[in-house]
């Protein structure tokens, strides 16, 4: 049986689960990763550091557990996504300002969404591509390990979601220049230093982002959208759609991103455990 096979034989059957049994999981999986292996503890506590260094050490000890606590509630909601019905995806995530998206949809134009690592990302490619007709593109950073990438893209696209790798955004979203369409760019991700050369101050840290976004708003007229995924409590969320930019040709180079990465911070800052803090998002540094 091939990796692919294997890894996606144990993903169905603990996907077949019942909520209730995912999260007894999870209470589990949390005592291991944060007591036992203190899974990438360094890592979460470096940057919470480094991005709060106005709280105390026991603020962001707090932050650090209650994030540690969310941590497994998204890895077993992950695995549940590949057998979740379409009604239990409408029950678990309210949409907010769906208006947002119509108007622009009705106006004939495409739309850039971004969004973040934050809340559960994975429920919301699923509840946004049955929440229109038109098609829904999901530009990602493809995965190192080839199984893991297969699968969740299969997973991910269970709905209708077009996945579409980073370097094939352009020649896709041309594709669909004529109608109506969504792209999602999950914006927080760290660029490679031949991807970007763009820093922004960002949770107080000089931070190299992606700029895919904007140009691809500038290029296409799209209208730019952040899609703001909370949770309301252990399973359910709400998505609020919030249009950041009308017109992009009006905004100076750097500007959307300046805006949407703004928004991100803002979104964090009120509610900071549901970031995806064990990532090495600050590994890349201004060259001198």
């Amino acid at each position: 049986m091939r990796k692919s096979s294997l890894l996606s034989f144990f993903i169905n059957l603990l996907a077949m689960l019942p909520f209730w049994a995912l999260y007894f999981l999870s209470d589990v999986l949390f005592v291991v990763l944060y007591y036992i292996i203190r899974y990438r503890k360094n890592v979460v506590f470096e940057n919470l550091r480094n991005a709060f260094p106005e709280k105390s050490a026991e603020e962001r000890r707090i932050i650090a557990r209650q994030f540690f606590r969310f941590l497994p509630d998204l890895i077993v909601e992950a695995i549940k996504m590949s057998r979740i019905s379409e009604k239990e995806v409408k029950k678990r995530m309210v949409i907010h300002q769906i208006e947002e998206l119509e108007r622009h949809f009705a106006a004939g134009r495409p739309i850039v969404g971004v969004t973040a690592h934050y809340a559960n990302w994975e429920l919301g490619i699923h509840r946004l591509s049955l929440l229109t007709e038109n098609p829904v593109l999901i530009i990602y950073k493809p995965l190192k390990n080839q199984a893991f990438d297969t699968l969740y893209n299969a997973i991910r696209s269970r709905f209708g979601a077009l996945m579409v790798p980073m370097k094939q955004t352009l020649r896709q979203i041309v594709a669909y220049r004529d109608k109506p369409h969504i792209s999602i760019f999950v914006a927080d991700q760290t660029p490679q230093y031949r991807d970007s050369d763009y820093f922004i101050p960002f949770l107080n840290q000089n931070t190299l982002v992606y700029t895919g976004a904007e140009r691809i708003a500038k290029m296409t007229d799209a209208a730019v959208v952040f899609c703001h995924i909370d949770r309301i409590r252990r399973g359910y969320y709400q998505c609020t759609f919030t249009t950041l930019v009308e017109n992009p040709a009006s905004v100076d180079a750097h500007g959307i991103t300046d805006i949407h990465t703004r928004f991100t911070e803002d979104i964090i800052r009120r509610k900071p455990a549901l970031w995806l803090w064990s990532h090495r998002r600050w590994k890349r540094k201004p060259r001198t």
